[in-house]
């Protein structure tokens, strides 16, 4: 009776985690805002797909940015793979370069997740200007900003389901 417990205490599945916390991010992402405003809109996808790679490694991989890239392009209307090879590449970034640490903190995710916002605006702003659209620059970086802040609400809201 008490090992019954202790599995089903132990075993946290975060299918649903996931699931859910993909929809909300895709809401954030299309909702409706303000010309001036939506320049400003955090790259909620990217940081749902940053959380669980760093922290749901077993579930969430290369793959799964893949998917959550091609979904991004279809909901943002860009070129169909211009955010899955950005996703796929910091993905297998992140993975490569945090394979060996064992503790990840608060403070080491979040310059992680900095330091991939910046590359990730880097290889759109690259990949758009190759495909021959207009970019604005300064349109193009105010996200930055704005996803850097709301890392930490992204990954508090999603810690429970961090592997241990």
């Amino acid at each position: 009776m008490q090992l019954a417990k202790k599995e089903n205490f132990q075993s946290k599945d975060p299918l649903w985690a996931i699931i859910f916390s993909i929809v909300i991010a895709s809401v954030l992402m299309v909702y409706p805002l303000s010309y001036e405003l939506s320049a400003w809109r955090p790259a909620f996808m990217l940081l749902v797909m940053l959380f669980w790679v760093l922290c749901q490694p077993a579930w969430c991989g290369v793959w799964f940015a893949f998917a959550l890239g091609m979904v991004t392009d279809l909901l943002m209307e860009m070129p169909l793979g211009a955010n899955a090879m950005s996703f796929v590449i910091l993905a297998f970034a992140v993975r490569y370069f945090t394979r060996d640490k064992r503790i990840m903190t608060e403070y080491n995710l979040w310059v992680i997740c900095s330091l991939s916002m910046v590359a990730y605006l880097l290889q759109t702003w690259l990949i758009l200007i190759m495909s021959g659209e207009y970019v604005s620059i300064i349109r193009h970086w105010t996200p930055l900003l704005s996803s850097i802040l709301i890392w930490p609400l992204v990954y508090f809201g999603l810690k429970k389901w961090r592997a241990v």
